[in-house]
């Protein structure tokens, strides 16, 4: 039996590995674009010396505005949220990052995950395939004449291995594209992480050039 044919007078079987391999391609093509261009900001060191620069001539407001730039940038938004509570206690700054940290992984990790769902459901699927190509090719051999016995089993292991291969077929790639975008993705995830620190390191020393000015103004008096 050709694969073809097997595609066709299986459709029952197919039908569903061929729906969950749909699945998985739409669900990888969102999430290359989503981590590869919409996430990431393309120079990130410029863009925190840029906020760095605003923030330290006291342009708090043109920095949120920098931020505002980059709407479905995660590093971006962590320190808009910072820059917020820039007038705020150290303490509410830094649990305003960790909310904002945690809102973002989610964003970055979201539907990824369904991929190796979708590799384990297509390899069970092709095995549930598989043993029904098996229960139904010892069923005809059990009732068919003795010259067409080996017709039929060979039909009916060709029919169980097409279906093991349909569903390893979706359930491999799956797979590959599951390790491959977590890979993408835990480097984002740091990637915020590490943006909550800059940001918070910024503020820090804004914080504490004011208070130098200060004090310098109070002894110079």
């Amino acid at each position: 039996m050709s694969f073809m044919e097997f595609l066709r007078t299986n459709f029952l079987h197919v039908a569903p590995i061929l729906v969950a391999g749909a699945i998985a391609i739409a669900i990888g093509v969102e999430r290359c674009i989503a981590l590869f261009k919409r996430y990431p900001i393309a120079n990130l060191d410029a863009f925190f010396a840029r906020i760095n620069d605003l923030v330290m001539a006291d342009k708090i407001s043109e920095a949120i505005a920098v931020c505002d730039q980059m709407p479905e940038k995660p590093s971006a938004q962590v320190v808009k949220l910072a820059l917020l509570r820039a007038h705020q206690p150290e303490e509410l700054i830094e649990n305003g990052l960790g909310i904002s940290v945690n809102k973002a992984a989610q964003t970055i990790q979201k539907r990824t995950q369904f991929l190796a769902t979708i590799a384990n459901v297509a390899t069970l699927l092709g095995l549930l395939g598989t043993i029904a190509g098996l229960i139904a090719s010892f069923q005809a051999v059990g009732t068919a004449d003795a010259s067409q016995k080996s017709a039929l089993l060979a039909n009916g292991i060709s029919t169980a291995m097409n279906a093991t291969m349909l569903g390893l077929a979706v359930a491999i790639p799956c797979m590959v594209l599951f390790s491959f975008l977590m890979n993408r993705t835990n480097r984002l995830v740091a990637e915020v992480d590490q943006s909550a620190m800059q940001a918070m390191d910024i503020l820090k020393q804004k914080f504490y050039a004011a208070q130098e000015v200060t004090l310098k103004s109070v002894r110079s008096r």
